[in-house]
């Protein structure tokens, strides 16, 4: 249904007559927005790779699953196949009203990688290593892009069947509209090492530091809840003869601190 609402975004009027919907009076109150909720879960699966030459980075896998009460809708256009990047809107949907379109939330760009092609959506989910106690990032991920799908289903939560299953236009360089999300009670996932799913370790000295992981960093994306937006792991770093190692010390879920370990 919501691919029939890319051609008229800008037309609210023709979202409501194709839902049959209409909206309440100057007065009345704005009708109940189902909003995503977007939880970050733990960065898992960390692998050191590289060598001397190449320099060593540290591969995690990542997740993001909705739990809130309304999917999350991202729907692309651009006016024509010459320009690069799709501007990015946000479908959300309403009760007994028609869908709200939130323009301007993000760039879709088609990226190509050796392993396949396809439309990403940039900066849904960011990554840095810093120091405990410090806001400030060491290193950036160069993450790019995702493109978001119904890739698992949240563990307890009965669902009904997936909706956003789609390659993001694998291929298709001359789209002009596309949407993507993640629907509720599902999850986006991403192994280790895939895309910039990784972080430099070289340069790096020994000791210990915050892995975190912070999805919708910018509030672009409208949720009912952003205060699950990041989890972090407790890491030690450690040399020796030039090459890394990393530990574990503590999983921090929802925060993008850790506590302090002996």
């Amino acid at each position: 249904m919501f691919g029939r609402l890319l051609p008229v975004i800008a037309g609210l009027a023709i979202c409501a007559a194709a839902l049959g919907a209409t909206a309440g009076g100057p007065g009345d109150p704005p009708p109940p927005e189902r909003l995503p909720d977007l939880d970050q879960e733990l960065p898992w699966g960390l692998v050191v790779t590289g060598d001397r030459g190449r320099g060593y980075r540290l591969g995690f896998a990542s997740a993001v699953r909705n739990v809130g009460r309304g999917p999350l809708i991202v729907a692309g256009r651009r006016p024509r196949a010459a320009t690069p990047e799709m501007t990015a809107s946000q479908l959300i949907e309403r009760k007994g009203a028609p869908i709200r379109v939130v323009e301007d939330v993000g760039r879709l760009r088609y990226v190509r990688s050796p392993d396949h092609e396809h439309w990403h959506l940039l900066r849904f989910d960011r990554y840095e290593l810093r120091r405990p106690g410090r806001s400030a990032a060491l290193v950036r991920d160069r993450k790019t892009g995702f493109c978001l799908g119904d890739r698992y289903q949240v563990r307890g939560r009965r669902v009904p069947e997936p909706v956003y299953t789609s390659r993001c236009g694998l291929e298709a360089t001359g789209l002009l509209e596309l949407t993507e999300g993640i629907s509720v009670g599902y999850g986006d996932d991403y192994k280790a090492n895939l895309e910039g799913q990784s972080l430099r370790l070289t340069g790096l000295r020994g000791g210990r530091y915050l892995l975190v992981h912070r999805v919708n960093a910018n509030r672009a994306l409208r949720e009912s809840d952003y205060s699950n937006n990041a989890a972090s792991l407790l890491i030690r770093l450690r040399w020796r003869d030039g090459r890394p190692s990393v530990r574990v010390l503590e999983s921090c879920p929802g925060r993008a601190a850790c506590g302090r370990v002996p």
